[in-house]
């Protein structure tokens, strides 16, 4: 596949993104998909066939502290494994970053396993610096780490 045989776009429609469940880590719900839609800051941009086939996808979020600029965090990135080394990724993460200028952001930063070999020559072959000091600490379940004296708060 050739660059021409693909085109890079926003999604919009929450059951493009149900029907591409199968890049994602996990099926992706309708409801789901309209609450990533609907938040202020979420990108999500589409690698699409020419038959409209979802091949790949970057989704980011811009971040601002008080005492930096805007950064776009590249929240995650996955390609259809019959659309690999084809440069799918790259255009991605290149378009993700002219969103992310255009929003004026000055940096764009992510994470990923050490192991994976892939990624890391990916994002190199884009310029980007890897930091192998940055150490990643995770909660996935915030009511078991934290116990029950965590009260949400009320919608």
């Amino acid at each position: 596949m050739v660059a021409t045989e693909w085109n890079i776009g926003p999604a919009a429609d929450p059951a493009e993104l149900v029907a591409a469940s199968g890049l994602f880590d996990n099926p992706v719900t309708a409801q789901g998909a309209r609450a990533f839609l609907a938040m202020p800051g979420h990108h999500l941009l589409l690698a699409r066939a020419g038959d409209r086939t979802a091949v790949g996808f970057v989704s980011g979020v811009v971040m601002r502290h008080p005492d930096k600029e805007p950064e776009m965090f590249v929240y995650e990135l996955g390609v259809d494994e019959a659309h690999r080394r084809r440069g799918v990724a790259a255009a991605l993460l290149r378009a993700l970053a002219l969103e992310a200028l255009s929003l004026g952001c000055t940096g764009m930063w992510t994470g990923t396993e050490r192991a994976n070999a892939a990624a890391l020559a990916a994002y190199r072959s884009l310029g980007a610096t890897v930091d192998a000091q940055s150490v990643f600490i995770v909660w996935d379940d915030l009511a078991r780490c934290f116990g029950h004296g965590v009260v949400p708060p009320s919608r």
